[in-house]
């Protein structure tokens, strides 16, 4: 997929509160592509890939995410990643 992308990893409390899925809700609404996981260490990864102004919106919503999410930081980088078009949850890592 040609575009930017962007890695970004979301700490806090961020598992159990339906984040993941709030995520892909959120990055299908922008029209997104890219994936969604739990991270063993207890926050959440991300790649976001599409037009610049939308992948900005879809990192801003990250600092809020769900109701029951409590979130402290997000870490963003640029990334080479090839991105399938789609947006979906993976395997944590």
């Amino acid at each position: 997929m040609s575009g930017n992308a962007v890695h970004v990893r979301i700490e806090g409390r961020v598992q159990g509160v339906w984040y993941r899925g709030w995520t892909e809700r959120a990055a299908m609404e922008l029209g997104l592509s890219g994936w969604v996981r739990n991270r063993r260490d207890g926050s959440v990864e991300a790649v976001f890939a599409g037009a610049s102004s939308n992948i900005d919106k879809m990192v801003k919503k990250c600092y809020e995410g769900p109701p029951s999410a409590r979130v402290t930081e997000v870490i963003t980088e640029p990334t080479t990643e090839d991105v399938q078009p789609g947006f979906k949850q993976v395997a944590t890592l």
